[in-house]
């Protein structure tokens, strides 16, 4: 008996050991060049909010009775909270500016670059000293380069400009939880807990539209959003014939804060985008003589390359199996 009981131990050890070595990285790389292949296989999907549907909605709206949409830039939408979260990185995206101008695409705006020019300033710089060359355009000579041109007005100047920033972060506006604990009264009784805890937080957004000849702000939006966590948790723990047993589980989700500011822009620009393209509302959507979109859809929009629509990849840039190699035969074809 007593051989036994310590058999008991080192069979524990063994059988750890060996899950150990399992979980082991070689140090020695593979006939792929890897040390260890990553894990997760899930595919690129977009990345819509409750209001994207509207904005692309609304762009077939513009297009079905030729509204036209202004050019407009995106300034900076900046954190202004100044939250800083544990890792020493900030809290909140610092990318609203990127959100807003996949929303104004979305929703079928004309949109001129104002956020990073650098390439465009270099280019316009290299090619004010002749240093850029471009293909001839002269059909008696196709295979000269000749410099590239710089002619008055060649850029478009914008209408308007959407300026703003994340303005309130207000953590625990309300939470609430529950603990339960109960066991014998006996020294060798078992016990067991229950835990369960529901957070409340928010973040909101102030945008603005400014005409840019004049810098008169001529649209305003303020908005808010909560966002909600939750944590559930419960565990065991007894002894059972001398032995003892600590069993656990728990569950627990936090919405996300980024996809909530994200969420807050798109609501922002469907109303800039509709009182510019003089929508009456929600209604128009109901519309069953809108076509389908070919242009513009939940990733964005894009400048067709050429007169393919109705046959380019435009319609499938939301399928999370396109071009994938494990998801999409046609791909999978094309391996060798």
């Amino acid at each position: 008996m007593i051989a036994l009981k310590k058999a008991r131990p080192i069979g524990v050890l063994a059988a750890a050991s060996t899950l150990l070595s399992a979980c082991a990285v070689s140090g020695t790389a593979g006939p792929g060049g890897l040390y260890a292949r990553p894990i997760g296989n899930a595919p690129v999907t977009a990345n819509p909010t409750p209001y994207s549907t509207a904005l692309y909605c609304l762009a077939d709206y513009a297009r079905r009775y030729n509204l036209p949409s202004p050019r407009i830039a995106v300034g900076r939408i900046s954190d202004y909270t100044g939250t800083i979260s544990s890792d020493g990185g900030r809290q909140i995206t610092q990318g609203a500016s990127l959100m807003a101008t996949s929303a104004l695409a979305k929703s079928g705006a004309r949109i001129v670059e104002r956020y990073d020019t650098s390439v465009s300033e270099l280019e316009l710089r290299y090619a004010n000293n002749r240093l850029i060359g471009d293909d001839s355009t002269n059909p008696e000579a196709p295979g000269d380069t000749e410099f590239r041109r710089i002619m008055a007005g060649q850029v478009p100047g914008s209408d308007f400009y959407i300026v703003g920033g994340i303005t309130e972060v207000n953590y625990n506006i309300r939470s609430a939880g529950v603990d339960i604990a109960g066991g014998e009264v006996q020294d060798n009784g078992g016990s067991g807990i229950f835990t369960g805890r529901v957070y409340v937080m928010n973040v909101a957004l102030d945008l603005r539209l400014v005409q840019t000849q004049t810098l008169e702000v001529v649209d305003v939006i303020s908005y808010q959003k909560q966002i909600i966590g939750r944590e559930i948790s419960a565990g065991v723990f007894d002894f059972l014939n001398g032995n003892v047993f600590d069993v656990s589980a728990g569950t627990g989700g936090f919405e996300p804060v980024q996809l909530a500011v994200r969420a807050l822009v798109e609501r922002a620009t469907l109303e800039m985008m509709a009182n510019l393209y003089g929508a009456p509302g929600p209604q128009v959507c109901l519309d069953a003589r809108n076509d389908p979109l070919g242009t513009v859809g939940p990733t964005g929009g894009y400048y067709p390359a050429y007169a393919n629509t109705e046959t380019n990849n435009g319609d499938t840039r939301a399928d999370p199996g396109r071009w994938h190699d494990r998801r999409d035969h046609d791909v999978r074809r094309g391996r060798y």
